[in-house]
């Protein structure tokens, strides 16, 4: 029989499991790995340099592009940071609208998740099912903001606007017509909240079928559980937050601990885990879309009753609507300025984080009185849990890499910012 020999491989950044590009030089003993480097870097866009050289507002959708399917969860925080130093006053309206949608991308970043993870581990289906739910709601993102993605929805003060009363239609083509037509659209006839309101309803048992196909699966339960185990000790000693850490059995949750938003006021569950490994990661974060589920359901019922501003009106922070600006000098020279030069944020310091899909994001700013940021620090869950990838795969075959990197569920925008 041949020798088995030690040798080292690059492990992505082309291959698909990488999830981006991630490179990881491993070192093997035959099958078995002995080390594990992460190399980064290949992605590098500078988000926070860059935001040192634009006014605060033209910031907003770098923060999508960090961890590009959370987009809303990345503004969220940057919003916050500026608020605080500035101090304005949300709308109740508008913080309501922002814990729903933070709840709709914590699904949206659930569900991609999901699909790819299972993907990794060699179940295809879940992929197309997983996708059925995320169209809809992208639909909900680009009612609101006009784009699938990179939203840019939350503003200082507030959101950009409103919730529109009527949801886009599918028109009749050669793929959609007919009782085919009319069953896509049967959602879409009210408001956007009659939407989400359906959305919520069918979703449980979405849910269920993802769970019918995985959650007692013989495969997945062999590629899953006891492998990539993550003690307390270890999620605590290496930075984890969100899923990863709860999945390990520490009940850490920011919209319970520290709440933001509306979070004091809504109801809804921490799920949490027992043994660490990739099964519990995955079980918490079914948990956690059902738990989003009804999160939004509450919002939904409160948006419906209470009607009222969703932006502040000091117009020295967001702009006077089009009406007042044709109509008042005032307004006008309000809009222009905003538009031109922005805003000046009072000089200081400010920490604002979130409880996002991955675990804590949060930024760090500094202003020096200026119209844009002096320093700008952004903290990504993803990098915090990539850094501890060496000393979790350890002693794990090849296969399970893989396990690891999709149940960490790691986004190369945040990592390499």
């Amino acid at each position: 029989m041949a020798e088995i020999r030690s040798y080292t491989m690059n492990f992505g950044p082309q291959h698909p499991a990488a999830h981006g590009v991630l490179r990881l030089v491993l070192e093997m003993d035959g099958e078995t790995v002995v080390r594990a480097d992460p190399h980064i870097g290949l992605l590098h866009r500078a988000t926070e340099k860059l935001a040192e050289s634009k006014p605060f507002n033209h910031s907003i959708g770098y923060m999508d592009r960090l961890d590009y399917v959370s987009m809303m969860c990345n503004e969220h925080a940057y919003v916050r940071a500026i608020e605080n130093l500035m101090g304005v006053d949300v709308p109740d309206r508008a913080l309501w609208i922002r814990t729903m949608f933070d709840e709709i991308t914590r699904i949206l970043n659930h569900l991609m998740w999901i699909g790819t993870a299972a993907l990794d581990l060699g179940a295809m289906a879940v992929f197309l099912y997983a996708f059925r739910e995320r169209e809809e709601l992208m639909d909900c993102y680009e009612a609101v903001s006009g784009t699938r993605m990179h939203a840019t929805y939350y503003r200082p003060g507030g959101v950009y606007r409103d919730l529109p009363g009527h949801m886009p239609k599918y028109q009749e083509s050669k793929w959609r017509k007919g009782k085919d037509l009319a069953r896509f659209n049967a959602a879409r006839e009210g408001s956007l909240l009659d939407f989400i309101d359906a959305f919520t309803q069918t979703f449980p048992q979405r849910v269920d079928e993802y769970e019918e196909l995985l959650t007692s699966n013989r495969i997945w339960k062999q590629r899953t559980v006891d492998i990539g185990v993550v003690s307390p000790e270890q999620a605590l000693d290496w930075g984890m937050s969100g899923p990863m850490l709860r999945a390990s059995g520490v009940e850490w949750d920011l919209r319970k601990k520290q709440p933001y938003a509306k979070y004091a006021e809504v109801d809804f569950d921490i799920p949490v885990g027992v043994s660490g490994d990739c099964y519990d990661r995955y079980l918490v974060r079914v948990e956690e879309m059902r738990q989003s589920n009804r999160i939004i359901r509450q919002c939904v019922e409160w948006l419906r009753a209470n009607p009222g501003p969703v932006i502040t009106r000091n117009f020295k922070v967001a702009p006077p609507t089009r009406t007042e600006m044709k109509e008042s000098m005032e307004a006008l020279i309000h809009h222009f300025k905003l538009f031109t030069e922005g805003y000046s944020v009072p000089a200081g310091e400010s920490y604002a984080a979130v409880e996002a899909p991955k675990g804590e994001f949060a930024c760090y700013l500094i202003s020096d009185g200026a119209n844009k940021p002096f320093r700008l620090k952004c903290r990504a869950p993803s990098f915090a849990h990539l850094s501890s990838m060496d000393e979790i795969v350890r002693g794990h075959m090849l296969a399970d890499v893989v396990a690891m990197i999709s149940t960490y569920d790691v986004v190369f925008g945040e990592v390499d910012r």
